[in-house]
């Protein structure tokens, strides 16, 4: 295994699941919210900061001002005059890029695949599934009704497209901006794991015999 995996995610599609069990099948590293404290260590940064804006693009200036006295580092030039949600997602950004330098990994969500786009030796895949199926899994998940699982899974799914869409200069679940998008909720998590395990290894041997 000689490259680095990323998953992006619709919420309740079980993509950190199967990105987790990808890692297994590897013997690879997963990064999750494994990310984050990674992150705030790389950083200096209070970790509390990292969970309050995983994933969500915030916009408010006092919010900013107010969370900004909370960050120790990338207090200097040229980030001392971001906005502390700048400087969160800048900090992932350098984590993502440091983490992929040590070797082959699986990385969920956070816009890895665009941290990393400069590098030729990365997978990115986009995991999705039916709103029927998604709702059915957030709702023995967390316990909910189907109509709060409904709610709680657009809410997350717009968080998730709008930090996406800001930071990037692609479109979240838009098929050309990944190598592959899959749709888990046709085959479930353990033969969504076993098709994306053979695609990796199929485009490995590819690459290998390419340079045969």
């Amino acid at each position: 295994m000689e490259h680095i995996i990323t998953i992006s995610r619709e919420f309740g599609s079980g993509g950190a699941e199967i990105g987790e069990k990808l890692a297994e099948r590897f013997s690879i590293k997963y990064y999750d919210k494994e990310l984050l404290k990674r992150a705030s260590e790389d950083s200096g940064m209070c970790h509390e900061i990292f969970e309050n804006h995983d994933e969500k693009p915030t916009n408010s200036f006092l919010y900013n001002l107010v969370m900004d006295t909370y960050s120790f580092g990338y207090g200097s030039s040229p980030y001392v005059e971001m906005p502390i949600s700048h400087k969160v997602f800048l900090a992932q950004f350098d984590a993502i890029k440091n983490i992929a330098a040590e070797g082959p990994c699986v990385i969920v969500g956070r816009c890895a695949d665009y941290a990393l786009s400069e590098m030729d030796n990365v997978l990115n895949f986009f995991i999705h599934g039916n709103l029927d199926s998604r709702i059915e899994r957030i709702s023995k998940k967390y316990n909910l009704p189907e109509n709060k699982a409904r709610d709680m899974i657009n809410k997350k799914d717009k968080q998730r497209a709008n930090y996406y869409n800001y930071y990037s200069s692609k479109k979240w679940g838009r098929a050309d901006t990944y190598h592959l998008s899959v749709d888990s909720s046709l085959l479930g998590i353990e033969d969504t794991v076993d098709m994306l395990y053979n695609f990796i290894n199929c485009f490995e041997l590819r690459k290998k015999n390419e340079k045969i």
